[in-house]
């Protein structure tokens, strides 16, 4: 169970340490956003479309059946819908 932290026991360094790393990670985070976006204007002016580049990526980190699960949903909702 954690510890009740009060005035008396917040080692200060440590707290500091903490936020300090935070703060690091963040501009880290915000450094590859910038990489991020820089490579889909590149992409975008060589032609290609970045929605779909975009549902790629976020298709590829689903695994295998998570992948299967939602394509067998959605093409059950297209066939309900009439779109095949």
């Amino acid at each position: 169970m954690a510890e009740e932290i009060t005035g008396d026991n917040v080692a200060a360094d440590e707290l500091r340490a903490f936020i300090e790393r935070i703060e690091r990670m963040e501009e880290e985070k915000a450094a590859i956003a910038a990489d991020i976006k820089e490579i889909f204007a590149e992409a975008k002016g060589r032609g290609y479309d970045t929605k779909v580049i975009r549902q790629i990526v976020r298709i590829r980190k689903q695994d295998a059946n998570e992948r299967a699960e939602h394509e067998a949903i959605l093409d059950l909702y297209m066939q309900a819908m009439g779109m095949q």
